[in-house]
């Protein structure tokens, strides 16, 4: 940054825009992330007022780094003519994806800004699934025929293509735009500059299809470990690009989605601190109610075994201890499994060898906790910290059998549950640990006060 990040804020919030920053020729240039992250420090209205003030270079360039709330209040706040200019000159992959983020009137709008050969692109695109690559490409790609020499593809390109992140990768194609190669800008630089094209592409080239979800790419560019990929259809024709940058927001989004449903939260529109209060509460409540009401279900599986407990108060001292351990083992268990599925480390197929691993699991997790929690009452017991009466043994025995049971229940129904709902094609990530806990803690009194009948059952019940 050309001044220091609280000198520069200072200046904004004092209405002094001047000599903030350089143009991207000078020495000392800021990236744009960096002026987005000033501008998440201060009010919109300053990042506005400070937006204004750069040059119309400036000002596309730092547009696609802002949250898209913070662009659209933007576009809607300058003259027509600017936001026309802007928006025509923004990238391709970065003018769909503020397309991508409105909605009727909004959109209608906004697309009046556009010339007619980008109005027309943008229209063809959001025809797609907002799940697919459709939404992230980029459509200004670098390409050269095969007979080329590379002396003459060089040229071609100074020519006729931009310097972007997307000319990274040069592609190789027919007469009729087909896909036949892909040829990295560094094969051009360290071979002979009479060799011909065909004599340097190696015959392996990954793709995706326009009709490819993001999560398709996503798990390309890891399998690949590439910074970009070509996008054709069906008849292998190249219509764009996706690069690593893009990927990178998908793979972030899709992450935090996860999150906050596992965490019993409806999926974020916006980011947290830029989330509206109302909105917020509406995404919370929801899932606490769910939960609230389940967990009503554990109150009367303790009214249930009312007469139980009322004979025996000493079982209702370790109801926490029961349901908060099975609840825990079914969260881990959750956790594990949900996480592998992202990752495609685990299938609908491989549900055998899940639950045979956790039921295994959970017996010996159980075992070590019922240990635990029988040389606990022990030794309160003996050391008289605690007197659990004469049949104190019994009392140990019950709580040593329960956790098993309830552990192994944990990890089986933490494991079972996101593969159950994959299988019904409803998002794993909805079987959040919230939800796993509260069915455990139902089923759970239930396996507790259960053994606790045939343990106890002429002695304390």
């Amino acid at each position: 940054m050309n001044l220091p990040f609280k000198e520069a804020r200072k200046k904004i919030l004092a209405g002094d825009f001047s000599g903030l920053f350089k143009p991207n020729h000078q020495s000392g240039y800021i990236h744009p992330s960096e002026v987005a992250q000033l501008f998440v420090s201060i009010p919109a209205d300053k990042a506005i007022d400070a937006y204004n003030s750069f040059s119309a270079e400036q000002q596309v360039n730092v547009l696609p780094y802002l949250d898209i709330q913070l662009q659209k209040k933007i576009i809607k706040s300058i003259a027509k003519d600017r936001a026309s200019f802007i928006l025509n000159q923004l990238k391709s992959d970065d003018r769909t994806i503020f397309y991508s983020s409105s909605r009727g009137i909004e959109l209608s709008r906004f697309m009046e800004y556009l010339n007619d050969e980008n109005r027309d692109a943008v229209a063809n695109l959001l025809g797609y699934s907002p799940k697919s690559v459709a939404r992230i490409i980029n459509t200004d790609f670098a390409t050269v025929d095969r007979t080329m020499t590379i002396a003459e593809a060089s040229e071609h390109l100074r020519l006729n293509h931009q310097d972007t992140e997307a000319a990274n990768v040069i592609y190789v194609v027919d007469s009729e735009g087909r896909l036949i190669d892909d040829v990295p800008v560094r094969r051009l630089v360290l071979n002979e500059r009479s060799k011909k094209i065909m004599d340097i592409v190696d015959g392996f080239c990954i793709s995706l299809k326009i009709t490819d979800t993001k999560e398709d790419a996503v798990q390309k560019f890891k399998e690949y470990d590439r910074v970009v990929l070509p996008v054709i259809n069906d008849d292998h024709v190249l219509l764009g690009v996706v690069t690593i940058d893009d990927v990178m927001d998908v793979a972030e989004q899709k992450a935090t989605a996860e999150i906050q449903k596992f965490g019993g939260i409806e999926e974020l529109d916006f980011p947290y601190v830029k989330t509206p209060f109302f909105s917020l509460l509406k995404k919370r409540a929801g899932w606490l109610i769910v939960l609230f009401l389940g967990e009503m279900l554990t109150a009367t599986a303790m009214g249930y075994f009312d007469g139980e407990i009322s004979k025996a108060v000493i079982l209702a001292l370790f109801v926490p201890l029961i349901i908060s351990s099975g609840g825990n083992s079914g969260s881990q268990a959750a956790t594990l499994i949900i996480r592998a599925m992202a990752l495609k480390e685990l299938s609908l197929k491989d549900w055998w060898y899940v639950m045979r691993r956790e039921i295994l699991s959970g017996l010996v997790l159980g075992i070590i906790l019922g240990a635990i929690g029988f040389i606990r009452i022990a030794i309160w017991q003996n050391l008289h910290w605690y007197n659990y009466g004469i049949h104190w043994l019994l009392l140990a025995i019950t709580i040593f059998f329960s956790l098993i049971g309830i552990v192994m229940w944990g990890t089986l129904s933490g494991s079972m549950v996101p593969m159950v709902l994959k299988k019904l094609k409803i998002d794993p990530a909805t079987s959040s640990a919230p939800f796993v806990a509260t069915l455990v803690d139902v089923t759970g009194l239930v396996i507790y006060f259960s053994i606790a009948a045939i343990f106890l059952k002429g002695t304390l019940l």
